[in-house]
């Protein structure tokens, strides 16, 4: 039987930009349940998605994501980390391919992202923190989570818990929000906030992270109806 890294490889699931996820003509049935969780910098998604995983005994696939990206490429994982989730033209990839042997063209990226996300999804009991990984999946596979929430309060909460000033927390947010959402943009063809992608959205102002936690293990359960 062939294994879903296998069917990638033979062009059963092709790369293409945007990617158009409904090629991807895997049945749902080859998927053990999993979680997939976006964010907006700042809403709490990495914690949440870290007390998720745990709770469930559920594996994490955040920094482990860029490890794997650059054990599947064959490259340094901090020349995956300087590409990670970013949207690129051809330009860039061009003069860079020219100048920088070891860089990592965007499409190689997305290749090996996406051979990732399935091939672990197909085992289940994981949780996929941004990456699109919720765009390179069937819908009815897994749990798509989104986590937000407003502006101010994600500001709010980068000088306080980043020990940054006012300016350097607008930057951060507005940089890392931007990069997330033209990475979905071009590699997707996706708007990374309509609610159409996800089961459950989540506004984190008035909510704890384990409140948070709390109610995405809820919305698993009730989907996949698992006690």
């Amino acid at each position: 039987m062939l294994k879903i890294s296998d069917l990638i490889s033979k062009g059963l699931f092709k790369i293409i930009s945007p990617i158009n996820t409904n090629k991807i003509i895997l049945p749902e049935s080859s998927f053990s349940p999993f979680i997939t969780i976006s964010r907006e910098s700042g809403s709490g998604g990495a914690p949440i998605a870290k007390l998720v995983a745990a709770s469930l005994g559920f594996e994490l696939y955040d920094e482990k994501f860029v490890e794997a990206i650059a054990k599947s490429a064959k490259k340094r994982t901090e020349l995956i980390k300087s590409v990670d989730e970013k949207a690129r033209g051809l330009v860039t990839d061009v003069l860079q391919s020219v100048l920088n042997p070891e860089y990592i063209s965007d499409m190689t990226y997305i290749r090996h992202a996406a051979k990732i996300v399935l091939t672990r999804a197909h085992k289940g009991k994981v949780v996929f923190l941004d990456r699109g990984a919720n765009f390179m999946v069937p819908s009815e596979a897994g749990l798509r989570v989104r986590i937000q929430a407003p502006y101010k309060v994600r500001v709010k909460r980068a000088i306080k818990y980043q020990h940054i000033d006012l300016e350097t927390a607008k930057e951060t947010i507005r940089q890392y929000d931007t990069e997330r959402k033209e990475f979905v943009r071009q590699y997707f063809g996706k708007n990374i906030s309509n609610a159409n992608y996800y089961d459950l959205i989540l506004n984190t102002t008035h909510m704890t992270l384990e409140d948070a936690k709390d109610l995405v293990i809820l919305a698993f359960k009730r989907k996949f109806k698992v006690k």
